[in-house]
């Protein structure tokens, strides 16, 4: 058994996931989802069970998220979003909007720092316009 997972290595599970969503229907959600933790390796049980839940809550919410985006973005509606960046503003968002044990502040950094790994150039001043607006 690994060390505890930092709340960033979490987070940042959870974006790949999300961004794997991008790429599937809602009926295989639970099987790439699965098939992701097993790729992952042994973790702890409260970290796995925190990486799922987190992202089934933010699947089940994806409506609400999109229209709050869409409303925070003027002129970029999700639909035409890059999916990296779309996916990590929906991870930030729905902290944003449902975790009020997660600062506003710290939820922005950590999108911010995603759309650098794993954004484009625009990425992160993207990402953080975006969650500014929204914020």
């Amino acid at each position: 058994m690994e060390d505890n997972m930092s709340r960033r290595e979490q987070r940042e599970q959870i974006f790949k996931i999300l961004f794997g969503v991008e790429f599937h229907s809602a009926e295989e959600l639970d099987e790439q989802i699965a098939l992701y933790m097993e790729e992952l390796g042994e973790i702890r049980q409260k970290e796995a069970d925190y990486i799922l839940n987190k992202v089934h809550s933010i699947v089940e919410h994806l409506d609400d998220l999109d229209s709050s985006l869409n409303a925070a973005s003027k002129n970029w509606k999700t639909t035409r979003m890059a999916k990296a960046e779309l996916s990590i503003l929906r991870l930030a968002a729905y902290e944003i909007k449902y975790e009020e044990d997660i600062p506003v502040s710290v939820s922005i950094n950590e999108a911010v720092e995603l759309a650098k790994a794993y954004g484009s150039d625009q990425g992160p001043a993207f990402v953080n316009g975006i969650l500014s607006g929204l914020a």
